[in-house]
């Protein structure tokens, strides 16, 4: 529970790499939970601006803070040290740490997303797009960045040279994605979106390999739902949960 009154909503949530640990954050503050115990080690108020994403690497030691006014505070809160970083012009969309800590994905309204490292906030990559960046995820193996933009630009990148991999091939004008992983191997990328839709794409090319609709929330006129969260649960099943309250079960050979 973040506050008392109900009036504040837990809004983001990430699990670290080798699940020892979550951090959970509603606006104003964010939380930081021991996954053996399932008990908190902290909890930190932001005043400055409000939070919009944030991300947690392997053994808790760090924990990135995206942030409306631009910033973005990366956090040890075993030591107590913190770093801001400042290249971004305008709010933060989305952020994502790699499992060791030293890296981080940022994206916002200023049509850019940055890879930095956490330890000197040197940018290593900029990533541009023609609207504001809405999304971005790193492979947690170390292989691959995704950024999508508000248009129609969603890309995957080589880590090891900033160079682009693929686009993502669609023929919707606009298409907006609400949660995005990579599998182990590297081979696919999974999507999810606020119009019911899951997505596997072909990390090389591109290509949509599958399309499936979550089911619609009760009462929804027209049917709508959004999708909050996909992962791969082995070579031929994924998982997502929706607005729907439901976590459902796909198969990728069907």
């Amino acid at each position: 529970r973040h506050q008392d009154d109900g009036n504040n909503s837990v809004t983001n949530i990430h699990i670290a790499y080798d699940n020892s640990y979550v951090v959970t954050s509603d606006r104003e503050a964010f939380a930081l939970w021991n996954m053996e115990i399932g008990e908190p080690e902290g909890f930190w108020r932001i005043d400055e601006a409000s939070i919009r994403d944030i991300a947690v690497s392997n053994q808790g030691r760090g924990v990135l803070v995206g942030r409306g006014n631009g910033k973005v505070m990366f956090f040890e809160p075993k030591t107590g040290r913190r770093l801001e970083f400042l290249g971004h012009q305008e709010k933060i969309n989305s952020v994502d740490i790699s499992p060791n800590g030293f890296y981080a994905l940022t994206g916002g309204n200023d049509y850019v997303a940055y890879l930095w490292d956490t330890r000197t906030a040197q940018v290593i990559h900029k990533f541009e797009h023609s609207s504001r960046v809405t999304e971005v995820a790193l492979d947690d193996e170390g292989r691959y960045a995704f950024t999508a933009d508000s248009k129609r630009a969603a890309r995957i990148w080589d880590l090891s040279t900033g160079e682009e991999v693929s686009s993502l091939k669609y023929l919707a004008r606009q298409r907006i994605f609400t949660t995005v992983i990579f599998s182990a191997d590297g081979k696919y990328l999974l999507t999810g979106s606020p119009s019911r839709r899951i997505n596997r794409w072909d990390v090389k090319t591109g290509e949509e390999l599958n399309e499936w609709r979550v089911t619609p929330r009760e009462g929804s006129k027209p049917a709508s739902a959004v999708v909050h969260s996909v992962g791969f649960l082995n070579a031929t099943e994924i998982i997502s949960e929706s607005s729907n309250g439901k976590l459902e079960k796909w198969n990728t050979e069907n």
